[in-house]
C-alpha cells in the first residue's frame, strides 16, 4: 500500500489510503476508501488537534469540503515523540478521486498551527486494494 506523507512545523502527516472493494458498489455508483493516518509530533512541546479540514474532489472534478472539530471525535493532544493514529473512510460517486486538507493545532505555547494533510489519490483498481 502507498502512503504520503506531510511536515509541518515539526508535525508530521501519513496517509495510507486503501480500497473497499466489499463496502462498494459500482453499480450504484458507490466507491469507499479507508484512510490510516498517523501524526507524528517533532516538536519539543505538546500539541493538541482542535479541528480538520478536508477537501475532497472525485473523478468529475466535484469538490466537497468537510470542516470541524477534531478527528473521530476527538481532540487528541499528542506529547513531544508521540503519534496518534485514526483509520476513517470516504465514499465517492466516482470510481477515483484525491483528498487534501488541515488540521487546526495548538501547541502549549499557545501558537496556533496549520498543519498540511498530504493530497493522498483514492484509486478503486491499484494495488493493494481489499477485496
Amino acid at each position: 500500500m502507498r502512503g504520503y506523507q506531510a511536515e509541518t512545523q515539526g508535525v508530521v502527516v501519513r496517509v495510507t489510503p486503501t480500497f473497499l472493494s466489499q463496502q462498494s458498489d459500482p453499480s450504484q455508483g458507490r466507491w469507499v476508501w479507508a484512510y490510516a493516518v498517523e501524526i507524528e509530533n517533532q516538536r519539543e512541546e505538546e500539541i493538541q488537534l482542535l479541528t480538520r479540514h478536508w477537501i475532497i474532489t472525485d473523478a468529475l472534478g466535484r469538490v466537497d469540503e468537510v470542516k470541524g472539530p477534531g478527528v473521530i471525535g476527538e481532540q487528541p493532544v499528542i506529547r513531544p515523540g508521540q503519534t496518534h493514529s485514526y483509520t476513517s473512510g470516504c465514499p465517492l460517486n466516482t470510481s477515483s478521486g484525491v483528498m487534501v486538507g488541515s488540521y487546526g493545532m495548538v501547541d502549549a505555547n499557545g501558537e496556533v498551527l496549520a498543519v498540511k494533510i498530504p493530497a493522498f489519490s483514492l484509486d478503486s483498481d491499484r494495488p493493494g486494494a481489499l477485496n
